[in-house]
């Protein structure tokens, strides 16, 4: 069944229990493309992607209380931003989002779910990834294909987050 990109956007959910199945590599690809394709201020492009297959690698920064279920994914993508200049450490944490999430975007496309995790210590898996020091970790985001259904969140009325022209 064919979802247009509005349907796309507002049906993913965050994916925590996944299928012990791998995704092919044709579909890692294009999500890595969408991300690649993000916009970027003054296309500097500031971001490296480390794509984390190997469960042994997975499993060690699985140890955080909301990370558990890193090991459990077909792949998580590690999200760096490069702060070796002045340019990289203005923009680069946004850079690097909206790259990450075109590829959270392209995934669900895909029939692959996701999860942002935040509960992550930088400094080790800096030292797990062999990540210089010139970049730092915005996200870790596990993928896979969804082993459940997460139905709709509350949402805040569109009239309590937005005003127009002024606060």
């Amino acid at each position: 069944m064919f979802m247009s990109l509005f349907d796309i956007v507002l049906s993913r959910r965050s994916i925590r229990r996944y299928e012990k199945k791998d995704v092919p590599e044709d579909v890692l690809n294009k999500i890595l493309e969408a991300g690649r394709q993000a916009p970027s201020a003054g296309n500097q492009q500031p971001w490296h992607f480390i794509v984390l297959t190997d469960y042994d690698i997975k499993e060690k920064l699985s140890d955080g209380k909301w990370n558990t279920f890193i090991k459990d994914s077909a792949f998580t993508i590690v999200g760096c931003r490069y702060i070796g200049d002045e340019y990289g450490r203005k923009w680069s944490t946004v850079d690097t989002t909206i790259a990450l999430q075109n590829m959270v975007i392209a995934a669900w496309a895909l029939h692959v779910g996701s999860c942002w995790i935040g509960d992550f210590k930088e400094e080790e898996v800096k030292k797990v990834l062999d990540i210089p020091e010139d970049w730092k970790i915005v996200a870790l985001i596990t993928f896979g294909y969804p082993a459940e259904k997460p139905g709709n969140r509350p949402r805040k009325q569109i009239d309590e987050i937005v005003n127009y022209n002024k606060f």
